[in-house]
């Protein structure tokens, strides 16, 4: 008596199903494409999820140049001169202080401005 693998491909196509839950019809439904939709939406959420750190650092960078005009500067000379300055703050901490705590950003600027 031979052994077919039924419970083997149950188990591996169960979880392809899965993850296609809440597709639209087709694309839960039939194996061929499910597993060509599933394969597409991995690859898909792991680009988004590389993007998504760029996207957030342009974010940063728009908010501390927004806060620098304000304070009669440019976003590159500030860098610029918290550079020369030795101030190491990251873009993420620097458009967090612009955004909720505008006095301590703006010694940062005149900082940056006499270096």
């Amino acid at each position: 008596m031979r052994i077919k693998s039924g419970v083997t491909t149950r188990r591996h196509k169960k979880k392809f199903f899965k993850l296609a839950k809440g597709n639209y019809q087709d694309k839960r439904t039939k194996w061929r494409i499910v597993k060509q939709q599933v394969e597409q939406s991995l690859n898909e959420s792991y680009t988004g999820r590389k993007d998504k750190k760029s996207d957030f650092r342009s974010l940063w960078i728009e908010r501390i140049n927004a806060a620098c005009r304000q304070n009669d500067t440019t976003y590159g000379r500030f860098m610029n001169g918290l550079k020369k300055a030795g101030i190491t703050l990251n873009r993420k901490m620097l458009s967090e202080l612009a955004a909720r705590d505008g006095a301590s950003f703006k010694k940062l600027v005149s900082l940056a401005q006499g270096a």
